[in-house]
């Protein structure tokens, strides 16, 4: 099977000669389960925006889920990632005027492709489906702006694994959370993703996390490349 992620000399930079991102090479494999760590201004979301194809490299190769980003426009990135990249946000990114199960089949709204996967699912159906996974099912018509701060996490987790996406992007989604709730949490995303069969990438600066995952990348203040550990 194909890696996820292939990075290649990949750089990254907002200003010239003040690089945010240098990874000479990296590769994440379908189905692992990767924490992403660093300091503050390491480059955690621009790495994540690149993956994701929000950003676009200044240099290097990207391929992810083997397609080439760098040879995409913003327009072909864009379908891409509503079609096959699940995307939770640190702060949700949940649409107010919308009910949870709304929220939740936005992804299927947007993106025939995640339509099809549902399998002859309505997306109702495929919705509570998801739902009842992350122990959310009895919320499906409440207004997303009543709900707890962890209720709304699960909600942004539901709406990002609806219709199997091959890759979820998770950007520091446990930071409003006590320890206990965030490996709870942690716990109900591994279960969902497994199910999907997604590989799943993880940023936090809490390393207490770190033991949980298969494996961590360390983006450094210096030089600011990557590192990868084994989790023990």
């Amino acid at each position: 099977m194909p890696a996820s992620v292939e990075l290649s000399g990949l750089k990254f930079h907002y200003r010239a000669g003040k690089p945010i991102l240098d990874i000479p090479s990296l590769s994440i494999d379908a189905g692992e389960r990767v924490f992403v760590f660093g300091p503050s201004g390491s480059g955690k979301t621009t790495l994540l925006g690149i993956l994701a194809g929000v950003l676009r490299a200044v240099s290097g190769g990207v391929r992810v889920l083997g397609r080439d980003l760098t040879a995409m426009s913003p327009a072909q990135r864009d379908a891409f990632r509503g079609s096959h990249i699940g995307y939770i946000f640190q702060l949700f990114n949940l649409i107010p005027y919308l009910n949870v199960v709304e929220n939740i089949t936005l992804p299927c709204r947007l993106s025939a492709e995640r339509r099809a996967r549902l399998n002859g699912k309505s997306m109702d159906a495929a919705a509570r489906e998801v739902a009842e996974r992350l122990g959310i099912a009895g919320l499906l018509n409440e207004r997303v702006t009543e709900l707890s701060v962890g209720q709304q996490q699960r909600v942004a987790a539901a709406r990002s694994l609806i219709g199997t996406p091959e890759l979820v992007i998770a950007d520091e989604p446990t930071s409003s959370l006590d320890h206990d709730h965030r490996e709870r949490f942690i716990q109900l995303l591994f279960e969902a993703t497994r199910a999907a069969g997604s590989t799943l990438i993880f940023v936090s600066h809490d390393r207490t996390l770190q033991p949980m995952f298969d494996r961590a990348i360390a983006l450094g203040e210096v030089n600011l490349a990557s590192r990868v550990e084994r989790a023990a």
